[in-house]
């Protein structure tokens, strides 16, 4: 048995294959009359999203606009209002604190998921963020639930997401309180 890439998208479920009653009664009995079943259409497929899933329902935006969906393509760089950011910053980490990882009871930002939060002077809010690994099964989830909950903040007009992964998260990142309710000591 091999590994499966999750990105692969299944082949169409090929309906020919199915095995009609009338026909497998007929080849029991030779001297009764076959009825052929019309023609059954192969299945449709969906052409997948960047990720592979429709993560639409997560944001308000569209599928091929969700900020929240990683890229490949870098995002554009925002001219960061110091004042804002000083000003929302803390409004947004009190959001932020109530994301929690589903597989590690520990909130992102203590786990050291949010790298850098800067704010725009029109009120657009950018969260640099990372995931415990690549291959994380809330690589889809997390980013859309952090911009939901930057968004509403009174003062941030919008949020954008960017999941980097440089420099790698490890568990250096995290803070001692994320540690001690880890139980690691280093």
């Amino acid at each position: 048995m091999g590994i499966r890439n999750l990105n692969d998208v299944p082949p169409p479920f090929d309906r020919g294959d199915a095995v009609d009653k009338k026909t497998v009664d007929a080849s029991n009995n030779p001297g009764s009359q076959v009825q052929s079943s019309p023609p059954v259409p192969p299945a449709t497929t969906v052409p997948p999203t960047s990720s592979g899933l429709d993560t639409s329902a997560l944001t308000d935006a569209a599928p091929a606009a969700s900020p929240a969906a990683p890229t490949s393509e870098p995002s554009p760089p925002i001219d960061v209002d110091p004042v804002k950011t000083i000003e929302l910053k803390p409004k947004i980490v009190d959001q932020l604190v109530t994301v929690f990882d589903p597989e590690i009871p520990v909130n992102i930002y203590e786990l050291g998921l949010i790298y850098d939060i800067a704010v725009d002077k029109t009120g657009l809010a950018v969260i640099q963020m990372t995931l415990t690994a690549p291959n994380c099964p809330a690589a889809i989830t997390l980013p859309a639930e952090v911009q939901g909950k930057v968004k509403s903040v009174d003062g941030v007009s919008d949020a954008r997401v960017d999941v980097v992964w440089e420099p790698q998260w490890d568990k250096d990142r995290m803070s001692d309180a994320a540690k001690l309710q880890l139980g690691i000591f280093d």
